[in-house]
């Protein structure tokens, strides 16, 4: 009989080694998710804005003798003049409207006590009462917060239209990382891709379907819904500065920003105004806007969402609404497409697991059976 004490028991060292990468690996992730936390929506941007643009630079590799850095550079000259350049353009434009209007405001040059009153006037009685209970009653009062809606409104727009003149560090600093990631996603973006998908530990089945799902979602969030909120905008600006309402490029703007929301979107904008002429005399205005809104604004949304964004992404109208709501009160304007990604993601997962469950069981059985 041996004195040596026994080995000690060991675990199969493929199994611990196994176990310490994966736990490595999410400290890893974590930490480095952790440091890119304060550009997020800057890698976000410039991930979709590669996504959007990759088929641009594939076009011109042939032309330009397949030379990838000449076709990603000349992709992201395009980015600048169809992306930047616009957006600076209507930022400023923007900013000096909502700071026009403060200004007004401020000095009672535009004094908005007397549409309210002559809107609280026309209002039935059964409404002010409506209203008197919910603490709306008394004219002073709302004018008093309605006014102060405006005036802090304003001020807040122009003071975030500025805020990007005065954080020049900060604006830039984004943009940059924007523009730079993304001419490296379109430039290299397939050998990532494929990078990817051997470090991914699915069946090469399930990758291609959870890929799929993440360019049809994203491809159709953005560019179908910001194709629509535009020119919901655009038409909505119009005409309010046709019937003469202050701050057309402002209301525009707003218009386009709840556009991203399905089916209401640019109502919450036009239809108080043209219930305001109606209840003001103004007839032939709110009759117009009216027709506006109804057959040109909404039919914009009728017929062009659902070409641009099409049934692609396979989710309810209730399902996409509720997770732009969510993800833009969660993440800001960058979650109108975080949101719906998060749930197609999520849905496309459920669909792979019960696939593999259903294929499992399916073995399990006949293996049972011919045994």
């Amino acid at each position: 009989m041996s004195n040596e004490a026994d080995p000690p028991a060991h675990r199969p060292p493929g199994a611990l080694e196994d176990r310490m990468l994966w736990i490595l690996l999410v400290a890893v992730t974590l930490a480095l998710g952790w440091i890119l936390l304060p550009f997020y929506g800057s890698i976000l941007w410039g991930a979709i804005i590669a996504l959007l643009f990759a088929p641009l630079q594939r076009r011109l590799l042939g032309p330009l003798g397949y030379r990838r850095t000449l076709a990603a550079l000349l992709t992201m000259l395009v980015v600048v003049v169809v992306v930047i350049v616009p957006f600076a353009l209507v930022t400023a434009s923007l900013a000096s409207e909502a700071a026009g209007i403060y200004a007004r405001l401020q000095s009672g040059e535009w004094n908005p006590a007397q549409y309210l009153r002559g809107l609280f006037d026309a209002l039935p009685g059964g409404l002010i009462d409506v209203l008197q209970r919910a603490g709306w009653g008394d004219f002073d009062t709302v004018q008093r917060r309605v006014a102060a809606g405006l005036t802090q409104g304003t001020q807040f727009i122009a003071t975030q239209a500025l805020g990007i003149g005065q954080n020049t560090f900060e604006f830039v600093t984004g943009l940059f990382i924007t523009l730079y990631l993304a001419f490296f996603l379109i430039r290299d973006g397939e050998e990532l891709a494929r990078a990817a998908r051997r470090a991914v530990p699915l069946a090469p089945a399930h990758q291609r379907e959870l890929l799929q799902k993440f360019r049809t979602v994203i491809r159709a969030t953005v560019k179908g819904n910001l194709v629509v909120a535009a020119l919901q905008g655009l038409l909505g600006g119009l005409a309010f500065w046709v019937l003469g309402v202050h701050g057309a490029l402002l209301w525009a703007v707003l218009m386009g920003f709840l556009s991203l929301l399905p089916a209401v979107g640019a109502a919450l904008v036009w239809v108080p105004v043209a219930l305001y002429f109606f209840m003001t005399g103004a007839l032939w205005q709110a009759l117009a806007l009216t027709a506006w809104g109804v057959l040109v604004i909404g039919l914009v949304d009728n017929l062009l969402r659902p070409l641009l964004v099409g049934k692609d992404t396979r989710m309810p109208d209730y399902v996409v609404m509720t997770t732009t709501l969510g993800g833009m009160a969660v993440l800001g304007i960058n979650g109108f497409v975080v949101g719906p990604l998060i749930a197609a993601m999520f849905m496309a997962l459920w669909h792979i697991h019960g696939t593999t469950l259903h294929s499992v069981g399916e073995r399990t059985d006949s293996e049972g059976g011919s045994a």
